[in-house]
């Protein structure tokens, strides 16, 4: 064979290779997504079936607090009128659900939780507070086109302030029978992580594994005070009363980025905050050396 035509042959093995790599590669990719048919998966290379199955092998986990807090009491009449009170709620599952007309994630959370109210309808009450500036005949309008079927409520400063302020939108709260928090989700979730949930507060059969967690802020940030650790905090060094007395300063000190709560709860609230993380530092360093009571105030330059 001439020399050109081994070249050739070898050109043409190498790119053979490149194509079914770059074909695999796709398909793990549509694997991954769900896109690919029954007939594509049986012919599926080894590779990509065995890393679909790793991941369809992972459990999901359902996180709810072990020590829930009371969901915070309201009596308020929805856009139609109706009286809605949280006595009339208990024994029933609760998704508060803060949300807005203007808020492209809350408007695409709505077909989810109509699924959700239609798969367990007696069970579950869910509720939009609407954090809406606008007058309520706007956000009724909203409600009517988009088919929401749920009741809704506009949002007060005092409901708001009782859960905590609401950074974020959407953000839900998921309320037990018996009236108390259990978890919080702030932005969009997949409609799976709710059922999950709420089968397993209903006790019914679901392919998750149930893990509790003490609520340390995560959904009421006036919790923090229970909290033992916080984000980007290091305490390592720290006897457990140096760590006891930081914590309390932490929690009993504001901080100056304006967000109105204490470093401990902006910490929590907004690890990225660099306020909160700068007087942390300085708060355990002062206690390491058994200076805490000497610190100077921290100021708004800070």
């Amino acid at each position: 064979m001439k020399k050109s035509g081994i070249i050739a042959l070898a050109a043409f093995g190498l790119l053979a290779i490149f194509l079914t790599g770059l074909a695999t590669a796709r398909l793990v990719r549509e694997l991954a997504a769900g896109r690919v048919s029954a007939a594509a998966k049986a012919t599926a290379a080894p590779a990509a079936t065995a890393q679909e199955a790793d991941k369809d092998s992972k459990p999901r986990i359902v996180r709810l607090a072990g020590n829930p807090s009371p969901m915070p009491p309201f009596l308020v009449n929805d856009l139609d009128g109706y009286l809605i009170s949280t006595a009339a709620l208990h024994g029933k599952i609760v998704l508060l659900s803060f949300w807005a007309t203007w808020c492209p994630p809350c408007r695409e959370e709505i077909p989810e939780l109509n699924e959700l109210a239609s798969r367990f309808p007696d069970k579950l009450q869910i509720i939009g507070v609407s954090m809406d500036d606008g007058p309520p005949s706007d956000v009724r309008e909203f409600v009517k086109k988009a088919g929401m079927r749920y009741p809704v409520v506009m949002a007060t400063k005092e409901m708001v302030a009782e859960y905590g302020g609401v950074p974020a939108l959407p953000t839900s709260f998921l309320v037990n029978a018996d009236g108390r928090v259990v978890q919080k989700h702030m932005g969009l979730y997949p409609i799976e992580v709710y059922d999950d949930e709420l089968r397993a507060l209903l006790h019914m059969p679901v392919d998750a594994k149930i893990e509790t967690f003490d609520d340390t802020g995560q959904i009421f940030l006036k919790n923090a005070v229970n909290a033992t650790e916080l984000p980007g905090v290091d305490f390592k060094g720290l006897t457990p009363e140096q760590k006891q007395a930081a914590l309390k300063k932490m929690n009993s000190e504001n901080c100056t980025c304006g967000c109105g709560l204490t470093i401990a709860q902006c910490r929590i609230n907004d690890s990225g905050c660099e306020k909160s993380q700068g007087r942390a530092e300085a708060i355990v360093k002062a206690a390491r050396t058994g200076n805490l009571a000497s610190i100077p105030a921290q100021t708004s330059r800070q």
